[in-house]
């Protein structure tokens, strides 16, 4: 993937229209979003480098985590410290919060998921099955479970990123990428997703699939 395919991958995110309960928070028309754009192209391009094999796909962004920094299971603590222990979101980059993160919360998923990630020394590439934050309508600050179409609108974009970085395993996490996956025709390993009391669950999950054959 060069960095012209990324930024095109980026600019195609961005182009999608969604309705009423689902932000595209990188949408060319809201000035602030150009952070977010950057922020997921420099994820994109660090994860070239490391060259995953295998894509973890979860639900959608929460409203406190990348639809504020633009990149998966992320959150403003992410980027405001050091690099994680795979030289990841660390400071020099291009990164930049937003300044609409001031006062957010961190979201605990994200913690959780790169937590688990580390303890297992397993590094694979992350997205959503709805790229997009889909929230209650008129409360942007929620979160709502995408709908069928509305992960339906996001496939092309997990397909794209399977093909570009040669993505050997794909893996559902939760019952929402299960369910996508399962109707793009892929059946696919289904591990428990993090939140709500999910940790060791997933951590059991990713250890049956992967730890014994490292």
């Amino acid at each position: 993937m060069t960095s012209s395919s990324i930024d095109g991958f980026v600019d195609r995110l961005a182009a999608v229209p969604t309705g009423p309960g689902c932000n595209n928070f990188f949408d060319h028309t809201v000035p602030g979003n150009a952070q977010r754009r950057q922020n997921l192209a420099i994820y994109l391009r660090e994860m070239q480098d490391r060259s995953p094999k295998v894509l973890l796909l979860g639900e959608a962004p929460g409203f406190r985590g990348m639809r504020i920094t633009g990149v998966p299971f992320t959150n403003r603590t992410m980027f405001e410290g050091p690099a994680n222990g795979f030289g990841l979101f660390g400071p020099g980059k291009g990164y930049v919060l937003p300044a609409e993160a001031a006062g957010v919360a961190a979201e605990p998923t994200a913690t959780v998921m790169w937590a688990v990630l580390a303890e297992l020394d397993f590094l694979p590439l992350l997205w959503s099955a709805c790229p997009w934050h889909t929230h209650v309508p008129g409360r942007p600050l929620s979160n709502r479970t995408p709908s069928a179409s509305e992960a339906d609108l996001g496939s092309p974009f997990w397909q794209a990123l399977t093909e570009v970085f040669h993505i050997e395993t794909v893996v559902a996490v939760g019952n929402v990428a299960h369910r996508s996956l399962q109707r793009s025709g892929l059946d696919v390993p289904k591990i428990r997703h993090p939140a709500h009391g999910g940790r060791a669950g997933f951590k059991r999950g990713l250890e049956e699939l992967f730890v014994p054959s490292r």
